[in-house]
């Protein structure tokens, strides 16, 4: 068998599928444009590198659980006067403070974008090839919960710190139970200066004796979090609330106008 007619079975032994699929069409290009040998080969090494990126992108993706279509370009930053669109852009595009292991916390109101920006940044964090995970936080604290009764919380959270930037939307509305609010403040202690959180909350800091009944723990979870942490206010009128307004003010407009 000559060498050329064993290509293919080589590229496949080598995963090189982008490679095994394209280097026919690309050396006759080649000849066609009289390509140098190095010149050749970059293409095809350029194919492969994209090829296995996108799939990377892909499956970093559909493990995130991120909602679709929250993207910072469908952000409307114009209808959000409290937030400084340069520091989201910054934060979404320079990936230092997730190898620092820092946190981003967005307080505000029900409504005003902070679910929309967190999954944003993680979409943008995962392009740049960090692996995201996006939770309800009172989804998560079952799971958590689940894992202790079943004597497998160390694993579980071990396998939570392969990741390194958890989103935990709504802390919130996690229910004020000593169970509850002792896994997450494990998974929040856990992750430590070790990995990212990016926690959303309608509740301030001085709130958080909402989310946890100890006094204590409250404060010490608040510490852990703000050591090293982005601290976002988001102060807005609730987006949901406005559109809805909007909307009865014109469906009631149209009624007028349709009323003989």
């Amino acid at each position: 068998m000559s060498h050329v007619e064993s290509l293919p079975l080589l590229l496949k032994q080598l995963a090189l599928p982008s490679i095994g699929n394209h280097w026919k069409s690309k050396a006759q290009e080649g000849e066609e444009k009289h390509w140098p040998y190095e010149k050749y080969l970059s293409v095809l090494a350029e194919l492969e590198v994209n090829s296995r990126y996108e799939k990377r992108v892909q499956r970093y993706i559909k493990e995130s659980k991120l909602p679709p279509g929250k993207t910072l370009t469908s952000f409307k930053f114009e209808k959000a006067k409290s937030i400084n669109a340069a520091q989201i852009q910054a934060l979404a595009d320079n990936v230092s403070w997730i190898k620092q292991a820092s946190n981003l916390i967005m307080f505000g109101p029900s409504g005003v974008g902070k679910t929309h920006l967190a999954a944003a940044i993680g979409y943008r964090l995962i392009e740049q090839g960090i692996r995201v995970l996006f939770t309800s936080a009172t989804a998560l604290v079952q799971k958590l919960m689940l894992a202790r009764n079943e004597y497998r919380l160390p694993d579980f959270l071990s396998r939570l710190a392969r990741i390194p930037v958890l989103i935990l939307d709504d802390i919130s509305y996690v229910k004020k139970s000593d169970s509850e609010t002792s896994v997450l403040f494990e998974l929040i202690a856990e992750r430590y200066e070790t990995n990212t959180l990016i926690i959303t909350s309608n509740l301030a800091f001085g709130e958080w004796d909402q989310i946890f009944p100890d006094n204590i723990m409250a404060v010490a979870a608040i510490d852990r979090l703000v050591h090293h942490a982005t601290i976002i206010n988001v102060t807005d009128e609730s987006y949901r609330k406005t559109q809805s307004a909007m909307a009865k003010h014109k469906d009631g407009g149209n009624m007028k106008k349709n009323t003989p």
